[in-house]
């Protein structure tokens, strides 16, 4: 894989936009470029313009784009076996499963796959709601958990909570990082707690170690389920393979999608042995879940993301001090390579500047907030080249 020069020069020649098709559902916005390839921290425009890609297609790209040992694995499977469905036993889908219990705290024991982050929540609150018999469900306010029924019910952003096409009254909200909230909306007949350890499209929002200690207690001594969505925090987006271990607290579940097969879909729910010893044969089902090709490069990312983790975190360092010496930036907040950034000016405004000068940054649900989700193989060259960019961005926007 090339490494980035420091005296590259990112081209500045304008492209636009023509690779949308007329058949195409227009269920999104895109920004205003067509990305062609793309390689480690950088993709291509069709016109050759290069971007630093300091968002990974919504984090997805952990291990960056065509990494040589996924692309090698990637064909590798193909030649031997695409798909084939759980009708049959396959040993490499044991083994992504083996691969990811490897990295989880003791008490997460079995994994059960499906293609994206919103099957797996949506499996997840199945299950608590099955095994407990109970209907009530807590989740946190300005959270995303995914646009199927549960998850999107469990949702607590308005506008997008609104979309689903009824209201389920047993789903309530509580502020994240306020336990004593959380706790006080418990009672016999809450199944679970599902919350994103970082709050992403809420701007990268995490919370002190006090809150999951508490809250950890209180379901436990509820008869609750602790459901950790770490569909962007995992694995190694915070500097530790999960997030799930961390202050030594560890829910009954965590969910799992976007970063775990470097851009190839897969999801998975990793649940405890109480959980597992009660899952009866055709209680979840997926078709496309925990297919050879998807399982083989979830096991070819956890290995490079693991050899990545002190990457992650020498380069969120150097990120979080840069972002605080540059004006026009008000906070920093998040973890590892989940990071928000509040300006003093509109973030879209920001973000389409950016683009201008060939670098890729996400927004979040605050308009004034940036966020960065980097591919979790970045350098510490090419940090330096983002924050001097967004310096000369913010001087100019």
């Amino acid at each position: 894989m090339s490494r980035l020069n420091t005296g590259d020069r990112i081209q500045e020649s304008e492209v636009r936009n023509q690779g949308n098709s007329s058949h195409l559902l227009k269920a999104f916005k895109t920004m205003d470029i067509e990305i062609v390839r793309g390689e480690g921290c950088f993709v291509y425009d069709k016109k050759g313009k290069k971007y630093l890609d300091m968002y990974a297609g919504h984090a997805v790209a952990s291990t960056g784009h065509c990494h040589p040992r996924i692309v090698s694995t990637i064909k590798s499977q193909a030649e031997k076996l695409i798909f084939y469905s759980t009708s049959v036993n396959l040993s490499v889908r044991a083994e992504a499963a083996s691969k990811i219990v490897s990295f989880a705290p003791p008490g997460l024991q079995s994994v059960f796959f499906v293609n994206s982050g919103t099957e797996a929540n949506e499996s997840a609150l199945r299950l608590a709601v099955a095994k407990t018999g109970r209907r009530k469900i807590i989740a946190m306010e300005n959270s995303f958990h995914g646009r199927t029924l549960l998850s999107l019910n469990a949702t607590g952003t308005e506008k997008y909570r609104k979309l689903a096409p009824y209201i389920i009254e047993d789903i309530v909200f509580a502020k994240f990082g306020d336990a004593d909230d959380v706790i006080s909306k418990l009672s016999p007949d809450v199944a679970a707690v599902i919350l994103e350890p970082v709050q992403s499209m809420a701007g990268a929002v995490t919370a002190g170690e006090q809150f999951f200690v508490k809250l950890r207690k209180a379901t436990k001594e509820n008869g609750a389920f602790l459901i950790f969505d770490e569909v962007q925090t995992a694995p190694g987006r915070t500097g530790d393979m999960y997030f799930a271990g961390k202050y030594k607290v560890v829910p009954d579940m965590i969910t799992l999608a976007k970063g775990i097969a470097s851009g190839i879909p897969a999801g998975a729910v990793v649940v405890s042995s109480q959980i597992a010893d009660g899952v009866a044969y055709g209680e979840l089902g997926s078709t496309f879940g925990g297919g050879p090709l998807a399982c083989s490069v979830i096991c070819a990312t956890y290995d490079v993301v693991k050899e990545k983790l002190s990457n992650v975190r020498e380069c969120s360092i150097m990120l979080f001090a840069g972002l605080r010496e540059l004006a026009g930036i008000k906070s920093v907040g998040g973890a590892g390579l989940l990071i928000g950034v509040t300006l003093s000016k509109p973030a879209a405004e920001v973000q389409d500047k950016l683009l201008k000068e060939g670098v890729i940054v996400g927004t979040a649900n605050p308009p004034d907030i940036i966020r960065l989700l980097p591919p979790l193989i970045i350098t510490p060259a090419e940090v330096e080249l983002f924050l001097s960019l967004f310096a000369k961005t913010l001087r100019t926007v």
